[in-house]
């Protein structure tokens, strides 16, 4: 017999390009370790698959957003981001999610915790992974949630409402380790931190060319180790400890632009290549690209007027608006930060947990992995 609520509101949403499962606080334990175990259960792991929950056997849609009403006056709701394993039993709240963050305002909105406006309704939104800030906007003609629109963002098919999310300037620095540039494993990069720990490693100083494909990279075991030896010290310089069983800092390899965009990008989640890139990771990237002295600065090819980039990735890029100045001691600090996504609901309903797992599910049976030598596919 498992523990937990039989059945749980959700509501499942695209956001950026990641997709995600969205609750109400109040419909989860408020028990931490209960809520986790549940969440695995909803989600389907661990199991590479995920066959038996919502996730889709990759990070970027095995994430949840818990949503509530705030007590702080500067935000009408905070948001908690958990990001659930896929094949280990791992639930972290150790990070941000800027893509789920673009569904935010329409489910709080959905769920009647922020009432709309006719034309355009903003939400305010406390992170609180990370107590930073940021408002989003959408359209809501008539009151109602508009999902259908125009604006296109790479990695997602056709086009839907813009969501415009402009964020508030964080406390943390913007230069975890207060320096521009560091040497860690033997490898030169920059740490910054604009919403989301990250690390900016020219592609070329791991003997890649920053353009392959994400599962080229990620069948490159010597890439990989090298990789895992950087994050784990450079959580350690960033003042985040022990990242081993984390998935913060990410790291994204950087390479001149291949089109017309200021850079590309290839971004570690931590050990997966993301096929896009994240907004919270984007804006990192944006404002290293405008740090002097940092790795970053070296590759980039910026314009001549505006806060506005391109940041290329493997499917196509992200504009993002970034903003960086200096504060009295001549401390690079981010001004501004903005960005246009979408979001779609997909569906809102009830889900029901499954049993608890300890372990990954095994292998999946040869004939349902594949066809046999000489039958055609079968329909699955």
């Amino acid at each position: 017999m498992t523990g937990g609520p039989a059945e749980v509101r959700c509501l499942l949403m695209r956001g950026g390009t990641s997709k995600g499962a969205y609750f109400l606080a109040d419909d989860l334990p408020q028990d931490t370790a209960a809520r986790d175990g549940l969440l695995l259960r909803i989600m389907g792991s661990p199991d590479p698959r995920q066959i038996d929950g919502l996730g889709g056997g990759h990070p970027l849609t095995s994430k949840v957003a818990v949503v509530s009403v705030a007590d702080d006056p500067e935000a009408d709701v905070d948001y908690l981001f958990l990001q659930v394993a896929v094949d280990t039993a791992e639930v972290s709240d150790r990070q941000n999610c800027g893509n789920l963050l673009a569904g935010i305002g329409p489910f709080a909105v959905e769920r009647g915790l922020v009432p709309a406006r006719d034309g355009h309704t903003s939400v305010r939104i406390r992170m609180l992974n990370s107590g930073d800030l940021a408002t989003a906007t959408f359209p809501t003609p008539g009151g109602r949630v508009d999902y259908t629109g125009a604006a296109v963002i790479s990695g997602v098919p056709g086009t839907a409402a813009p969501v415009v999310i402009e964020f508030a300037q964080g406390a943390a620095p913007l230069l975890p380790t207060g320096r521009a540039r560091e040497v860690v494993a033997g490898t030169p990069v920059t740490c910054v931190d604009n919403g989301m720990p990250t690390v900016l490693i020219p592609a070329d100083a791991l003997g890649v060319t920053g353009h392959e494909t994400p599962r080229e990279l990620e069948d490159d075991p010597a890439l990989r180790d090298r990789i895992e030896r950087i994050r784990l010290e450079a959580g350690r310089l960033m003042g985040l400890g022990d990242v081993r069983d984390t998935t913060v800092p990410k790291l994204s390899l950087l390479a001149p632009p291949a089109q017309d965009g200021a850079v590309t990008t290839r971004t570690f989640i931590p050990h997966r290549c993301h096929t896009s890139i994240g907004v919270l990771g984007a804006a990192g990237v944006a404002a290293g690209l405008r740090i002097p002295g940092s790795v970053a600065a070296d590759i980039a090819r910026l314009p001549a007027h505006g806060d506005r980039l391109r940041i290329e990735h493997p499917t196509g890029f992200l504009d993002i608006e970034a903003g960086v100045g200096t504060d009295a001691d001549g401390t690079p600090v981010v001004r501004r930060t903005a960005v246009v996504r979408t979001a779609r609901k997909i569906f809102d309903g009830t889900v029901f947990p499954g049993p608890e797992r300890t372990a990954p599910a095994s292998a999946p049976e040869p004939d349902e992995a594949a066809p046999a030598p000489g039958v055609p596919g079968r329909e699955r």
